[in-house]
C-alpha cells in the first residue's frame, strides 16, 4: 500500500530523516514511536506531502507520489488529522463534514458519524467550532471528519496531545473501533502506551532512522525491562 524508499530529509544542515525505508501493508493500524527529534512528525509530513524530501520516493498503491501536492495526495486517498480542526467563525460541525467529505451529506449523515465517535448527534451537529469545545470533543470531531473523508490511509500525529485522562481513555476506545470507523490503514504517532498495544505493528524511531519493526507485545516487553531503551513509554491510566 505505502512504500518509501530511501527518504532522506535535513532541515539546517541537519540530518532528520537518513535513508528510511519502510513498506506498510493495507488494512493495518501502524503505531510510530522515539524520542523527541527522532524524525516521527516529519516523516508523516513528507507521506502526505506537507514537507518535501531531498531525495528518496514514495509509493503509494504502486503509484509514485513523490512529486504530487497535498490535494493530490488527499484525491488519492490520504488522510491527515492535525491535533485541532480548523476554526472559522460560524462554522458549525456539520458544515466541517460537509466541507471534509467534499459532498453535500444530509445532517443525518453528519449525526451518524458523529454518533460512532462518541458524541452526542442532536448537541453537536449545529454547535459552532470555536473555543466553547474541550481538547476531547476536538478530537472526536477530528476522527468525524477524518471518517467521513474514506480514506485508505489516514494519518494521526499525537493524538492525545493537549487532551485531559478521562478524554484520553475514551480516545483510546475509538481507536480500537478504527478498523470499523475508518476503512484502510492507520498510521499513528504516539508514546501512549494504551496506543501502542492496539497497533498491529510498532515502528521505533532514533536519530532519523528506524531502529525497529516489532509487535507490541514484544516492542513494550523490551522496553519496560530495558533500562537503556531509547524512548519513553508513557502509562496514562
Amino acid at each position: 500500500m505505502l512504500k518509501l524508499e530511501n527518504i532522506c530529509f535535513e532541515r539546517d544542515n541537519k540530518k532528520i530523516l537518513d535513508n528510511i525505508n519502510l513498506n506498510i501493508d493495507t488494512d493495518k493500524f501502524i503505531a510510530i514511536t522515539g524520542p523527541n527529534g527522532s524524525g516521527k512528525s516529519t516523516l508523516v509530513k513528507i507521506i502526505m506531502g506537507i514537507e518535501k524530501q531531498d531525495s528518496g520516493k514514495i509509493l503509494f498503491e504502486g503509484k509514485d507520489i513523490t512529486n504530487l501536492s497535498i490535494d493530490e495526495r488527499a484525491n488519492l486517498g490520504i488522510g491527515f488529522a492535525f491535533q485541532q480542526p480548523i476554526k472559522f467563525k460560524g462554522l458549525t460541525v456539520h458544515d466541517l463534514l460537509k466541507i471534509a467529505s467534499k459532498r453535500n451529506i444530509t445532517k443525518k449523515e453528519s449525526c451518524d458519524i458523529l454518533s460512532k465517535v462518541g458524541l452526542c448527534a442532536n448537541e453537536y451537529v449545529d454547535r459552532e467550532i470555536n473555543g466553547s469545545l474541550s481538547g476531547g470533543e476536538l478530537k472526536r470531531i477530528e476522527i468525524a471528519t477524518v471518517a467521513v473523508r474514506e480514506t485508505k490511509l489516514t494519518i494521526f500525529d499525537e493524538p492525545e496531545a493537549g487532551i485531559d485522562l478521562w478524554s484520553f481513555n475514551n480516545l483510546i476506545e475509538i481507536f480500537e473501533d478504527m478498523r470499523n470507523l475508518i476503512k484502510g490503514t492507520t498510521l499513528i504517532i504516539s508514546h501512549q502506551e494504551k496506543i501502542l498495544r492496539i497497533a498491529d505493528e510498532v515502528i521505533l524511531m532514533k536519530s532519523g532512522k528506524i531502529a525497529k519493526i516489532e509487535k507490541p507485545e514484544e516492542f513494550l516487553k523490551n522496553n519496560i525491562e530495558d533500562n537503556t531503551k531509547c524512548c519513553k513509554i508513557n502509562k496514562k491510566n
